[in-house]
């Protein structure tokens, strides 16, 4: 149930959020039956909003883990779980409580993590830890070298600390679910990789196989992992934003999220352990989930990555001032023509995306100027999200004879921003560096091959891809 509050000429003194309390939630919290695993501004503007919008919201409770900080976890403790969603559309804000959270957690807490998953009544776990938390390697299974997933292991195996990546955490967690005898439940990946359901699935697996192998086979007869695509543009929170709500509403509240009025949740999976009524809200259940992520990986979310490092290159910092620019739009109408070509919907039938009305529909939202979604953010793990964004439709032209000029252009992009950022936040950043003192070819060749090794032994792509550096910008000069 949507709790709409009073606008700002009838807003009463400013209160503190959890003195209305009562007013927003008339009968004691729900019970806890879904754990959430990367508790953020995203989270609480989706999967959250969307709990709070279903008939049955009041048997589904949200018990949300931080992931690096336990900062968003304290902040929300103080208001109850309460926090308000605000609506920025061009024509205005509208506001909405959502009370679906009802325990915010530190995730260091472990053994809450562990206690919660293993609840017999809990029946979901959700995911938002971003994509490059899932430690895949180029073979689609985890890679167990990396240091934190090194770490992770032999703490599960002393049986002598907690984990600190989610997926270590999760693993334990459904260790302990499994010892407990609680029987199946579904796991969901609400984060942007094609075929999420299975990067979870193979992430986890491979986790618990390298510590338990009984623990492993128990994962996969009892552990349902379902695929999603997830859309609702959702920026960083602002002081002025804070101070809008405030204004506004009349009360209080530290830890407001705001977003776009769009927003779109497909899921294709078995639920084991039941879930709420997510369709009450618009969420979609389909059976072939593939053309929908497709459709949003490649067409919204790989035009924000080239905006993003087209326009921090062009000195833009929002996605709307780089949409304005119209060299940066032409990138991105080039990209969309590239991907549109490579697209097919369900069953074969194309026509099922309404892939004009979608783009039409992108270039409205993304000139939403009171949406200040900032390039920096989403230029950040630049190095895992070009796998999902350009190398599948580079790859695609490439196998249709064409050249992949657009796609390639976002991958150049990135290459030339990788060196000119001030602060460059990925997580190969150290090969990033290493590369970047290396010059001409032999420097498009190692970063391409920091996200496609089969790319990078294509001295045709090389080529291409050499010869867009410098596109939105300066090239970096050679060392």
């Amino acid at each position: 149930m949507s709790t709409e509050l009073q606008n700002a000429e009838e807003a009463e003194p400013a209160v503190e959020l959890p003195q209305l309390s009562r007013q927003l939630r008339p009968s004691a919290k729900g019970p806890v039956r879904i754990v959430h695993l990367g508790l953020g501004a995203f989270h609480r503007s989706h999967q959250a909003w969307y709990t709070h919008q279903a008939s049955d919201a009041a048997d589904w409770g949200i018990a949300a883990f931080t992931g690096r900080r336990p900062d968003a976890a304290l902040a929300l403790a103080e208001q109850d779980g309460l926090f308000t969603v605000v609506e920025r559309a061009d024509g205005g804000d509208s506001f909405t409580v959502v009370s679906s959270i009802v325990e915010a957690v530190d995730g260091a807490d472990v053994q809450r993590l562990a206690d919660l998953v293993a609840a017999p009544t809990t029946g979901v776990v959700t995911l938002t830890i971003t994509e490059a938390a899932y430690r895949l390697g180029s073979d689609g299974h985890l890679g167990r070298t990396a240091s934190d997933v090194v770490a992770d292991l032999a703490l599960l195996a002393s049986g002598s600390g907690n984990p600190t990546t989610p997926v270590g955490r999760l693993v334990l967690a459904l260790a302990a679910r499994r010892a407990a005898g609680a029987g199946p439940l579904a796991v969901v990946c609400c984060d942007n990789l094609s075929n999420n359901g299975t990067v979870a699935h193979n992430a986890v697996v491979g986790m618990a196989g390298a510590w338990d192998a009984g623990l492993a086979g128990w994962i996969d007869a009892n552990i349902s992992f379902v695929s999603t695509s997830v859309d609702r543009i959702t920026p960083r929170t602002t002081d002025a934003d804070l101070a809008a709500v405030q204004a506004a509403c009349g009360y209080r509240d530290n830890s407001p999220v705001v977003a776009e009025p769009f927003s779109n949740w497909i899921l294709s999976g078995e639920f084991p352990g039941g879930r709420p009524r997510w369709e009450d809200a618009g969420a979609v259940f389909v059976a072939d989930i593939e053309p929908y992520e497709n459709r949003k990986l490649w067409l919204l979310n790989g035009a924000h990555s080239l905006l993003a490092y087209a326009g921090l290159l062009r000195g833009h910092t929002t996605v709307a001032q780089a949409l304005a620019d119209p060299l940066c739009l032409q990138a991105v109408e080039k990209f969309w023509d590239e991907a549109e070509a490579n697209l097919s919907g369900p069953e074969g039938n194309a026509a099922e995306l309404q892939i004009p009305a979608y783009r039409a529909a992108l270039l409205a939202r993304f000139s939403n100027a009171r949406i200040a979604h900032h390039l920096a953010q989403i230029a950040m793990d630049g190095s895992t999200k070009l796998r999902m964004r350009a190398v599948p439709v580079l790859q695609a032209e490439r196998a249709a004879g064409r050249s992949g000029t657009a796609a390639a252009l976002m991958i150049a992009a990135w290459m030339d921003y990788s060196a000119a950022a001030d602060a460059f936040q990925d997580p190969l950043a150290d090969q990033v560096a290493a590369a970047n003192r290396l010059s001409g070819t032999e420097r498009v060749r190692a970063l391409l091959g920091l996200v496609d090794r089969a790319l990078a032994g294509d001295a045709t792509v090389v080529e291409l891809i050499e010869d867009l550096c410098g596109t939105f910008g300066e090239p970096a000069a050679s060392p």
